[in-house]
């Protein structure tokens, strides 16, 4: 197979406030029984000592707010545990300091987030408690997956807005890149890593919610882009039965399909955007792996060299960490294809809170060509719809699509990824879960959202991707730039997700109504500071066009 080099990175949603700014998977093995602790942890006290099932961690105080940064929810991945199932934690004697955030998991910079990091003892996660009058009882938690895939770390994420509205929430790191995702015949867990990273925090949160004043009843689990796809894979695996309540994706490609030259020249097309087979998986392994002096006919001896390797050896082979942001199945963590499942019905019956933003493929357009002072030309266009759609369906999709009726060619090839890949695939994703259970879907339609990624010029962004992330967690370098209607905007939207944390729907006091999706009587809640109510996703997205071309 040909492995994505070019336009495979993924932008993350985050805070930027460390260096550059930073940040833009159910299942296989458990972590084992509580250790350390026979006793069940009890309500966390009045300070800042918590005990968890592997002994009591400090945090510090940020207002009405407990803050616990670094807590180790699985052992380090390193030796002959790297690229093996996440284990327990060892218990430690005496408090462990939580007041810093702890190391990211191994990743390279980025043009997007200047960050790197060769540690693996990095299965950390943060949590983030309500003002005290809340922690008088059990609170709902929202668990949130980070987005990319290749950088980023749960410490980017500063819970405190959603938390200000009554939720526990904790943040993760995961094994990212090849550290998450490589496979080799015979490896258990191959392609999964990341995975079954993400399905060890949840069961530390089912262990331990109770300490830090949460209820392990009622978990919502939450992640944007690679992060909500992630959210999709955990709705299918059988290992992660009862580790979550309610599910919410933004921007999630569970569903969604990638047309060759979608994400830049040169990026063939695939089936699915982020699921591979167990072979593909492998192959990916074999041809990034192949300058590292350890093939061999034999997998295990193969395996042995690559865990004897530095970190900072592997993070030398170029595009080591995008080629792996894919998850593989037809193993234990997955045993079948995620979206075949959910069409299918087979999948954890939870409430699901999903959407994107109005103009997705906007953030990948811009960063590769106009904003990067590389402009998208007519010319460009037209052989970006040959390569994508063929010659013949060029035509018509340029007839549906002309470049003058948008400001740039930029903005008409954005339109068309955006309406084909990503609403498409999203809207696929609802109507299959909506005959099962309850869906709430939205669109992040504020077309002047701060840009928080460091890029440069006036590149028309709009409702880009993971923009909606901001007015969720507290960001440094968005919130300031918020107009007071994207402040109200912002607590709308943390009123909607905290009740759906708290019921499985979206309603409370002073919120705008939201009725579920259904396939027979579609809904979609637009999200803009201009306007919160329906809109009509099919009409705006030109999804029969689309339904009739393929």
């Amino acid at each position: 197979m040909t492995v994505t080099h070019r336009g495979s990175a993924r932008p993350f949603p985050a805070r930027r406030s460390l260096a550059a700014a930073a940040c833009v998977l159910a299942l296989a093995a458990a972590v084992s029984a509580p250790v350390g602790c026979a006793a069940r942890p009890g309500p966390a006290p009045v300070g800042e000592t918590v005990r968890t099932d592997a002994g009591p961690v400090r945090g510090v105080r940020s207002g009405p707010h407990l803050l616990f940064r670094g807590i180790p929810y699985a052992g380090a991945p390193e030796g002959p545990h790297r690229w093996a199932p996440p284990r327990p934690v060892a218990p430690w004697k005496g408090v462990r300091d939580a007041t810093a955030p702890g190391p990211l998991c191994p990743q390279v910079p980025s043009p997007y987030a200047r960050v790197s990091s060769t540690e693996e003892d990095c299965l950390v996660l943060n949590v983030t408690t309500p003002p005290a009058a809340d922690r008088r009882r059990a609170s709902p938690v929202l668990v949130w997956i980070h987005g990319d895939g290749s950088v980023g770390g749960g410490s980017f994420f500063d819970g405190r807005r959603l938390a200000a509205r009554g939720l526990v929430v904790v943040t993760v790191n995961y094994r990212l890149g090849v550290f998450g995702g490589l496979a080799l015949p015979g490896l258990e867990g191959s392609g999964t890593f990341g995975l079954q990273d993400q399905r060890a925090a949840l069961a530390w949160v089912r262990r331990n919610a109770r300490a830090f004043g949460g209820d392990p009843g009622n978990v919502t689990v939450a992640g944007v882009s690679f992060g909500a796809s992630a959210i999709a894979g955990h709705l299918t695996s059988p290992a992660s039965a009862g580790l979550f309540h309610r599910a919410v994706m933004a921007s999630g490609e569970g569903a969604m399909d990638m047309p060759a030259g979608a994400m830049g020249p040169g990026v063939p097309g695939y089936p699915w955007y982020v699921w591979r087979t167990g072979r593909e998986m492998e192959d990916i392994t074999t041809a990034m792996t192949s300058s590292l002096g350890c093939g061999g006919d034999r997998p295990e001896g193969a395996l042995a060299c690559l865990r004897s390797l530095p970190v900072r050896r592997i993070l030398e082979v170029p595009y080591v960490m995008n080629a792996f942001q894919a998850f593989g199945y037809g193993n234990a963590t997955l045993p079948e294809l995620p979206p075949a499942a959910l069409r299918a019905g087979r999948f954890h019956r939870v409430p699901v809170l999903s959407g994107a933003t109005r103009d997705e493929h906007r953030t990948f357009v811009g960063m590769a060509y106009d904003a990067a002072g590389r402009p998208f030309t007519d010319a460009d266009y037209d052989r970006a719809l040959r390569t994508a759609f063929g010659a013949a369906s060029a035509a018509r999709v340029r007839a549906a699509y002309p470049p003058g009726a948008f400001a740039s060619p930029a903005l008409a090839w954005a339109a068309v990824v955006t309406d084909r890949m990503w609403a498409r695939g999203t809207q696929a994703q609802h109507d299959a879960l909506a005959p099962h259970v309850p869906v709430y879907a939205y669109e992040f339609a504020d077309r002047g959202a701060p840009m928080f990624l460091p890029l440069p010029g006036g590149f028309a962004f709009g409702a880009f991707h993971a923009g909606d992330v901001p007015y969720l967690f507290e960001d440094e370098a968005a919130e300031p730039r918020f107009t007071p209607a994207q402040r109200r905007l912002s607590a709308t939207m943390t009123g909607y997700w905290a009740a759906f944390a708290r019921t499985g729907a979206p309603r409370g006091a002073g919120l705008p109504g939201w009725r579920p999706h259904r396939v027979d009587r579609p809904y979609t809640q637009s999200l803009a500071p201009q306007r919160i109510g329906p809109v009509d996703y099919r009409r705006e997205h030109r999804l029969g066009f689309w339904d009739g071309l393929s």
